[in-house]
């Protein structure tokens, strides 16, 4: 309190009569009376961690100046007269009554209200909360336990979230991709990667290595933060899929289990691991949401699109999080997490967001594509040999009339040829699978093997049909 006032000459009304003087008194030491505290605002509903750099210092709020003693009585006075008598004092050698004690309530709610502010604060919440509980010894009613009263033999259970990423996490990579090195101000990105081998192959999608791949500088970083330079051994464009080495890779790795995406069923629990943003080393959770989805996603750069019969998963996926496992409730990985589709429109790994819709290349499709890039370092595409239409949707896959450049639109001797189909003829279901469009079709065909026979199912001239036919093979992307 502001004591500017007190202590300050008043003089005498000429009218009062003169009071004599009062005894001498002892001196008496004056009550120490602790300044209030100022009061700390409470945080506001909502604020968000981040809105604030966590060392900013708390807003206080002034506590207001009071009047002086000389304001207390006013102009009336007392009985008395002017001025009004001194207080009574005790007799000389008489005990002094101590002062009243100071309320102490006030300290506990400071305490929690810095409390509260650092937790909203975020980033030294722990620290602050603890310093906080450590000064509640002033204060009664402090009930704050400290880390160190947790139990020392605490364990997650096997199968919990926990677990499983702590299991996972050494084999996930971030990777940074440079199209002119890693310290140029090349194109490039931030992707994510799995231990694939123990050999060092590392397992992402195309478009997280594509910048890097004609003479750019790729590295991956462990949760452990090592960090390892890496190049690629083979990508397919079309699958979306790519694999890197690492060229001194340490000889503790540890590769991911493998699912069977196959047996995967709607609903079942998912656990995605990734770097979204460029936060290495983030997990996330969800379940499967959808199977067979037919997928066509793009990088932006006007390449070519990939198409996958996809797993469709709500765990939260954002930039960065491409090329990261999906991990079942076991830890296996069921799934690359390639795409995301956001209210902007379209599927794509460029999509600004997570809104809970995920797309994952299926894992059992990418272990194919994996070990046809390890071993040839070039995909290896099945085919039906027809150029079908990329852009009506609902009435199934037409083959065109024509291909690219006047072609023709049925490879002459090709496996569409061989089991009869013809230009206009409109394809509705290939296997088990209904077909809705051209992406569909291709994104079904491309779950399949070269040889593979399969049933189509079809409409010429607006009648039914169906055929069988034996997929061939297209090396490379081009």
């Amino acid at each position: 309190m502001s004591t500017e006032n007190e202590g300050t000459s008043v003089p005498a009304d000429p009218s009062a009569p003169s009071a004599p003087p009062a005894p001498p008194t002892p001196p008496v030491p004056p009550a120490s009376s602790a300044p209030e505290p100022a009061a700390v605002p409470e945080a506001a509903p909502g604020h968000s961690p981040r809105s604030e750099p966590a060392t900013a210092p708390l807003p206080v709020t002034p506590a207001a100046e009071t009047t002086g003693a000389s304001g207390a009585t006013g102009a009336a006075g007392t009985a008395g007269g002017w001025p009004p008598p001194p207080p009574a004092v005790p007799a000389w050698g008489a005990p002094v009554p101590p002062a009243p004690e100071t309320p102490r309530r006030r300290t506990g709610g400071l305490v929690a209200a810095v409390l509260a502010a650092a937790l909203v604060a975020g980033g030294v919440g722990g620290g602050i909360g603890y310093w906080a509980a450590e000064r509640g010894d002033e204060a009664t009613s402090s009930t704050t336990v400290t880390a160190g009263d947790s139990p020392a033999a605490f364990k997650r259970e096997p199968g919990t979230v926990a677990a499983v990423a702590n299991k996972a996490l050494p084999s996930v990579v971030t990777i940074q991709a440079k199209s002119g090195g890693l310290e140029s101000e090349g194109e490039g990105g931030t992707g994510t990667g799995f231990v694939y081998d123990e050999e060092g192959h590392i397992v992402t999608n195309n478009h997280v290595v594509a910048s890097a791949a004609e003479g750019g500088a790729l590295s991956a970083t462990f949760s452990n933060g090592k960090t390892y330079d890496a190049e690629v051994v083979g990508r397919a464009e079309g699958y979306d899929v790519a694999v890197l080495k690492l060229k001194k890779a340490p000889e503790d790795l540890t590769p991911l289990p493998l699912g069977d995406s196959d047996k995967v069923a709607v609903g079942d629990s998912t656990i995605a691991i990734g770097a979204p943003f460029g936060l290495s080393n983030t997990v996330t959770t969800g379940i499967i949401s959808a199977k067979n989805r037919p997928v066509a996603s793009g990088d932006g750069s006007g390449g070519k699109n990939s198409y996958m019969s996809a797993l469709q998963t709500d765990a939260s996926i954002n930039p960065g999080n491409s090329g990261g496992p999906l991990l079942d409730a076991r830890g296996a990985v069921i799934g690359i997490n390639s795409a995301i589709q956001s209210t902007g429109g379209g599927f794509g790994q460029s999509q600004a967001g997570s809104i809970g819709l995920g797309f994952a290349i299926p894992v059992n499709q990418a272990k194919n594509v994996a070990e046809q890039l390890i071993k040839t370092g070039k995909p290896v595409y099945p085919v039906i040999g027809a150029t079908v239409n990329m852009t009506d949707k609902g009435e199934g896959a037409t083959i065109a009339e024509e291909g690219a450049g006047g072609t023709p639109s049925i490879t002459p001797d090709g496996p569409a040829a061989k089991a009869g189909l013809k230009p206009g003829d409109v394809i509705t279901a290939f296997g088990d699978r209904q077909i809705d469009s051209g992406p569909t079709l291709i994104s079904e065909i491309w779950t399949h093997q070269p040889g593979d026979q399969v049933k189509i199912t079809y409409e010429r001239d607006g009648k039914p049909a169906t055929t069988t036919v034996t997929l061939g093979e297209r090396t490379g992307d081009n």
